[in-house]
């Protein structure tokens, strides 16, 4: 279906493919992986025709329709949001809008002599139209939306009165919504919460058209791709299986990758003591001569790449006392909305809550009366003794200096601290070599959220309040902080929509404006035994 042949590509000195090889075969689910910079992006562009290849070929059948979402807001304003959806749509959606011109045109009295051609291009247009499933696209276009989180007043609302995470929302829906053979999908979870996630997974599993996607969130890779490409070093390597079998059978393949190395490394050590021990000796002269040519026939086995993560043990926090946050009597509300209504809740010293909840339950605003951003309307919150609180969300990216490097924002905030061991916490963030020298202007928000993690965790305070931590985070990472937090000896606040995160620190589980009941549910275990007892792994998302 698409195939790449001996395709080379490079910019600059930056080598990207050497003569790399893949097929994309119809129907099939796959996870395209590989470090930051390894060219994702770019083998998606070169699949588009965006790019060409230095060598080699890429190619697709010439009528195969082609849905791209990537990470860039499309300028949208001035109509609805489900007409924005359908108008993306790709053939469906042009059809629809050139229906609804036709019917304006045949009503306009002033184009009354055009009638009959305005009449037998709307035949045409509406059998295509209905051919392809169109009456119906208004319906599909609605519950699209309604999955990926979207209320009825918002979808009938202006496109343009959205923020920037829902309009990605909006080009998302334009691109499920096209029938086209080919979804390429740039991360797509990275702007959706857990239960639009969850709503996404089912959708793509059943989805007849070919999938290709890149995704930092293991159990979503997990339960959609089949099958997985991998980039590493200028070469494309599949793996049959999904990102788990990936990592295992990659494990593998090292492990024989390095013991053939051993074995080779060896080996050639032998001979060369051989060659230097009987180089001098002239009754040895033929059998030297014919094991130093045997040598340079000898195809030298690599050894395989290291990929380990740099592990980072954070400094043990000061300990707090034993209450350490109390809600009393909280009211919250804007506007007619009513979020917290006489809410007490009490953090215990060790707890690690995580905050679940649909769209506009209140998570991220409890989160902001906890850590003093917002005060409640009425009701108390207070922080208990000998407490050091460190908040991190989105808004925190703002704090960070444009002007600096990452290492001398590092240097700024920790004048104390040696340059070896600043470099090795950012080592631990992904910032390797020459990454520290980057301007925090030109940084991803991916990048600033790992430069914001990265300080606030160097000297950790005794209680975290976190605010989707992992927005933006690659794997590596994740699966770093992961294991560090396990460690973390204060108490811990959050809400996140990646359930290894959840499953991997939380204890606690705090459930906000649930459908089977009114106010909010304390459950005192941890996510896995929560997803256990309630059968789901979110409000109102059955599995």
């Amino acid at each position: 279906m698409i195939s790449f042949s001996n395709v080379s590509k490079q910019y600059g000195k930056q080598i990207l493919f050497i003569e790399a090889d893949f097929q994309l075969n119809p129907g099939e689910k796959v996870g395209l992986v590989g470090p930051n910079g390894a060219g994702k992006s770019t083998l998606f562009r070169m699949i588009m025709g965006e790019e060409s290849p230095d060598d080699g070929s890429v190619t697709l059948p010439k009528k195969l329709t082609l849905g791209y979402f990537r990470q860039e807001v499309d300028e949208m304003a001035g109509r609805p949001v489900l007409d924005e959806a359908i108008a993306g749509s790709g053939r469906l959606g042009d059809l629809h809008h050139e229906l609804i011109d036709l019917e304006h045109a045949m009503s306009d009295p002033e184009r009354g002599d055009e009638l009959e051609a305005i009449l037998e291009r709307f035949g045409h247009v509406q059998e295509e139209y209905q051919h392809l499933g169109g009456y119906e696209l208004e319906a599909r276009a609605r519950a699209c939306l309604h999955g990926l989180g979207f209320e009825d007043a918002q979808i009938d609302g202006d496109v343009g009165a959205l923020s920037g995470g829902w309009k990605m929302r909006v080009s998302m829906a334009k691109v499920l919504l096209g029938n086209f053979d080919v979804l390429l999908m740039d991360e797509p979870t990275n702007h959706l919460d857990i239960e639009s996630i969850l709503w996404l997974e089912t959708f793509l599993k059943a989805v007849p058209a070919t999938l290709l996607m890149t995704s930092h969130d293991r159990d979503f890779m997990n339960r959609v791709v089949t099958k997985v490409l991998e980039i590493d070093g200028g070469d494309i390597v599949t793996y049959s299986g999904n990102y788990d079998f990936y990592v295992k059978e990659r494990e593998q393949r090292d492990a024989n990758q390095e013991a053939a190395y051993a074995r080779q490394q060896a080996k050639l050590a032998k001979e060369q003591r051989f060659i230097e021990r009987f180089s001098a000796h002239a009754a040895k002269a033929a059998q030297v001569q014919s094991r130093v040519k045997a040598l340079d026939k000898i195809e030298r086995i690599e050894p395989p790449k290291k990929r380990r993560v740099v592990k980072w043990d954070f400094r043990i926090p000061g300990r707090s006392g034993d209450d350490v946050a109390m809600l009393e009597g909280v009211c919250k509300a804007y506007g007619a909305r009513k979020l917290y209504d006489q809410f007490g809740f009490h953090i215990r010293r060790g707890e690690r809550w995580c905050v679940m909840g649909k769209n506009g339950a209140g998570k991220s605003t409890l989160l902001k009366m906890v850590a003093g951003v917002i005060e409640p309307d009425s009701g108390s919150v207070r922080l208990g003794a000998s407490l050091r609180l460190g908040y991190f969300s989105q808004q925190a990216l703002d704090l960070l200096d444009p002007d600096l490097t990452v290492i001398e924002q590092m240097q700024q905030d920790f004048p104390m601290e040696g340059l070896g061991v600043l470099r090795n916490l950012l080592g631990a963030f992904q910032f390797s070599g020459d990454d520290v020298d980057k301007k925090v202007r030109s940084l991803s928000g991916g990048e600033k959220s790992r430069l914001v993690m990265a300080r606030m965790l160097f000297d950790p305070p005794n209680f975290l309040v976190l605010d989707e931590p992992t927005n933006h985070l690659d794997l590596a990472t994740k699966e770093m902080l992961i294991e560090a937090l396990k460690d973390f000896e204060g108490t811990m606040l959050f809400v996140s929509h990646d359930r290894t995160f959840l499953r991997g620190l939380a204890n606690r589980v705090l459930e906000l404006g649930g459908e089977e009941h009114e106010g909010p549910v304390v459950f005192g275990g941890s996510y896995a035994e929560y997803v256990e007892r309630m059968g789901r792994e979110a409000p109102g998302v059955h599995n």
